[in-house]
């Protein structure tokens, strides 16, 4: 055991010396806290311990820019000869015992071992540091840290260092089980603590409470800006410029700082909008300008166009459309002290170490792919993380900007509300399928797959379906066996008959509301007409009766329209008053009764349709002369037909088996109900089986795929499904296919390397150009594979996959004028791409040349041709990096 004092001279922070507990304990670790509390230290001590016993490790980024600096760090810690790099475009002294890597170059590595074996290449490695493991979140990346926890031997210790997330225990359980015993250690102490202030156009004030839980009282009542004139409901458009803050900044001495804003020219107009403001003393500008001028001179293609000059004065920017090369400058400048504000774009927030006294958060919004949305709050803490530097600064401060779109509400709200949960990005890939495959059983494949992240968590979300299957499969139980006892035959015999009964009985109602309307028509076209003794049929509306009741007509006051009201004498000795509507038929043929002439109504009768009251001793005599009227039923024979087949039906259910058991209308309903429970049960079951094998459904979709491009053979991969297997891409089956398809065997260095790049970049801008035209026999060897591309984007949508199938033929044209020897600032004079941006498609470009000699099956002209375009593209700024 390693002593720690010797190592690290200074007081270890608690979680600090847990951590070196757990790894002294042979367990691997979870480390999560906040940026900037000393989460490194921890790799650096699994790297000392290793070292000590003669073994390796592999520390894992998830950028290139950060492998670079850890690189550098490691180098001036452990000495050169003990650290390497391994990127997808460089290999430095890889087999030295302290080997920094990619995330996916590590992911890479495992795919060709056996599940749980201890390949070549992780031979004599103890620990695995996983370094900013919250990328697990990463939408297009984050599945690589799954896979490479899966596939990584449990005998090799992990150390997974990530920022804080709210369910770090659920990680750390799912490490524990498909790996081997991992400890949490988990802290939410920051050695130099932040304060948040906040910016309006008066000035920067603090932006919680005392108790920093709360937005501060004295903000909580300003109002956004007022809609100015010609400005119907929306805000003013006002802004709050970037050189008043860092001048506030400069007042309060709160420089240097990271001013994060979400968009590349925004950081370039920052600069430019800094005006002739130095923010640097004599001394340090001395320094700074002869740095920069060595730099320029051994770098003269570097330079950033409009951010010389701004960079002298302690200003920079910092994003991905700026050259690596500068970009590194202006890190090992800010490291230094020398530069006192960058403008950054959020990439500088993952991880990359430059540490200021404040960082500044421009907007608490950015536009995505899905739209204008607030920040997450991982992603206003990993920004605000930056600010405070330990053992220079007491404070940090983060300082939030006023907007017309977001306020103080907003800001203290992200300020205060904790870290999001780290989510599952675990996403099946050609790749995988078909490297599991050529390794694995398909029973192997399946259980690998359903040990991701993503399935653990599914598992735990599912939980409460699971108990609601059990409650649902109890019930089923419980009326299963209340019903044992009775035929089901019989029961269900029963049931049909009860059905036909309703039924008949819903056809007798049909019926007799037929009847009932064909007479009352032409009644109500009569009763204008009608006298007073006339012989009426009610029913309706305002004499809610079963039967039609016999009455007398006593008396018509007005109504609306035509039609009066009616005032009747019932049947049952009651007055009536209702409309025509009520009447369904008049007697004229029968004799009045005269004696109806002589009577009034009650003088508490009021005179509105659904009124009644009770009848006398008088108009019960009346009463008593009303005839018999005719039947209904007598006037429709079918509804006298239909009343037998009810009574028929009756007598039929009366006299039914089942009536010899106690309460059959019971056991009917206790069996709906069994139905019922069953059908939820069919419907929770389904549910849970696609959720519970997601992931498993989306690999056998994937395999389909494969066998209709005969990449698959059963569950082996073919010859083309190798090639397929041994690329590295977005989507390794159009890449593999593209390269077996022969279309490409004839072109020469350039023109393949233009013909590579359009197969995996990605114009995400379109309005993006270049003045180059790519040669005719790129465009034919391009224009040849798009029956290939359209089979495949029909496959994939039959099967409900979405991976992109790159063919970018505009942009492409730079990387064949590259290879063709063009020189780089006249390469970027023709084309509104950033210099980061070309950079980064050629090298996309390079890497993808740089696997072709790597594939099985190819041809030799391909592999050579690779390999020849590999070393003209491979020149500065592309092949900038670390000797």
């Amino acid at each position: 055991m390693l002593a720690t004092e010797q190592l690290f001279p200074f007081q270890l922070d608690d979680f600090q010396q847990q951590a070196i507990a757990a790894l002294n304990a042979n367990k691997s670790v979870v480390v999560c806290a906040p940026t900037g509390s000393g989460k490194t230290l921890i790799g650096e001590y699994a790297i000392y311990r290793a070292l000590a016993q003669g073994k390796r490790v592999f520390y894992t980024t998830p950028l290139k820019a950060l492998s670079n600096q850890k690189l550098r760090d490691f180098r001036q810690q452990f000495g050169n000869e003990r650290v390497g790099l391994l990127t997808g475009d460089l290999s430095i002294n890889r087999e030295a015992p302290v080997l920094v890597m990619t995330t996916e170059i590590f992911r890479n590595m495992l795919y060709g071992t056996p599940i749980g074996e201890v390949g070549i290449s992780l031979q004599g490695v103890e620990t695995v540091v996983l370094d900013e493991c919250h990328y697990m979140n990463d939408r297009q990346r984050g599945t690589v840290w799954e896979e490479s926890i899966i596939y990584c031997p449990p005998d090799v210790q992990l150390v997974a260092l990530s920022a804080t997330i709210a369910n770090s225990d659920q990680l750390t359980d799912w490490i524990n089980d498909v790996h081997g015993p991992t400890e949490l250690i988990y802290s939410n102490f920051r050695p130099v603590p932040l304060e948040f202030q906040y910016c309006h156009p008066k000035g920067i004030f603090p932006l919680l409470n005392e108790a920093q839980t709360k937005l501060n009282p004295r903000l909580r009542q300003r109002r956004q800006p007022r809609a100015q004139k010609g400005q119907k409901n929306r805000k003013s458009r006002y802004h709050i410029s970037p050189a008043f803050i860092v001048g506030q900044l400069a007042q309060k001495e709160l420089l240097p700082a990271i001013y994060f804003i979400f968009s590349r020219r925004g950081c370039d107009k920052a600069v430019a909008d800094m005006g002739q403001l130095s923010l640097v003393q004599a001394a340090e500008a001395a320094l700074l300008k002869q740095k920069i001028d060595e730099f320029l001179a051994w770098n003269p293609e570097a330079a950033r166009s409009g951010q010389v000059e701004p960079l002298y004065r302690g200003i920079a920017a910092h994003h991905a459309g700026i050259l690596p090369t500068w970009k590194s400058f202006v890190e090992e400048l800010f490291q230094a002290g020398l530069i006192k504000v960058v403008f950054a774009t959020e990439t500088l927030a993952a991880g990359i170490n430059m540490p200021a006294r404040t960082t500044v958060i421009s907007s608490l919004s950015k536009r995505t792919d899905s739209g204008h949305r607030l920040l997450t709050a991982s992603e206003f803490l990993q920004m605000a993380g930056r600010a405070g530097r330990r053992g220079m600064d007491i404070k940090g401060y983060v300082v939030t900007v006023e907007t017309p779109f977001e306020g103080a509400q907003e800001a203290a709200y992200l300020a205060t509300v904790g870290s999001d949960p780290l989510v599952s990005q675990f996403t099946p890939s050609y790749g995988m399928v078909l490297n599991l495959l050529q390794t694995h059983t398909l029973e192997e494949a399946r259980k690998l797959i359903e040990r991701s992240f993503g399935q653990y968590l599914a598992t735990l979300h599912l939980i409460p379906q699971q108990q609601a299957i059990a409650d649902l499969e109890a019930h089923i139980e419980h009326h299963q066996a209340q019903l044992a006892a009775f035929d089901p035959a019989v029961l269900e015999d029963y049931e049909k008959l009860r059905g036909r009964l309703k039924e008949e009985r819903r056809l007798l109602k049909i019926l007799q509301q037929q009847a009932e309307e064909a007479l009352s028509g032409g009644a109500v076209m009569a009763l204008p007409f009608a006298l007073t003794g006339t012989l009426l049929s009610l029913k309706g509306k305002h004499v809610k009766v079963a039967q039609p009741l016999a009455a007398v007509l006593v008396s018509k006051l007005p109504g609306p329209g035509q039609f009066p009201y009616l005032v009747c004498l019932g049947q049952d000795n009651r007055w009536y008053v209702v409309t025509v509507a009520d009447v369904i038929d008049l007697h004229e043929q029968l004799e009045r009764l005269r004696e109806a002439e002589t009577l009034n109504p009650p003088p508490d009768l009021p005179l509105k349709p659904g009124q009644t009251r009770s009848g006398d001793e008088t108009t019960a005599r009346l009463v008593a002369k009303i005839p018999q009227l005719p039947d209904l039923e007598a006037l429709a024979p079918e509804v006298q037909a239909q009343r037998s087949q009810v009574e028929a039906v009756e007598a039929l259910l009366q006299q039914h088996p089942a009536q010899r058991w106690q309460n059959p209308t019971a056991l009917l309903k206790r069996q709906k109900q069994l139905r019922r429970l069953e059908s939820e049960l069919s419907d929770r079951q389904a549910t849970l089986s696609t959720l519970s094998h997601r992931y498993w459904q989306e690999f056998l979709n994937l395999m389909e795929i494969l066998h209709y491009f005969d990449c698959l053979e059963g569950v082996k991969p073919t010859p083309l499904g190798e090639i397929a297997a041994a690329m590295r891409g977005d989507n390794e089956l159009w890449l593999g296919l593209a390269l077996a398809s022969g279309e490409f065997d004839h072109l020469e260095a350039p023109q393949l390397a233009a013909a590579c790049a359009a197969l995996v970049t990605e114009n995400s801008r379109p309005d993006s150009w270049t003045r180059y035209q790519l040669s005719t026999e790129v465009e034919d060897a391009l224009g040849a594979l798009r029956t290939l591309r359209r089979d495949i984007f029909k496959q994939q949508r039959r099967h409900q996959v979405a991976l992109p199938v790159w063919l970018e033929y505009e942009l492409t044209a730079l990387v064949e004028q590259w290879a063709n020897q063009t020189d780089w600032n006249e390469l970027c004079d023709h084309t509104s791409l950033d210099e980061g941006d070309i950079v980064r498609v050629l090298r996309r470009t390079v890497d993808v040349l740089s696997q072709i000699p790597h594939v099985p099956h190819l041809s030799e002209e391909l592999t050579g041709s690779a390999r020849r375009a590999i070393a003209l593209l491979d020149r500065f700024p592309i092949n900038e990096g670390l000797g």
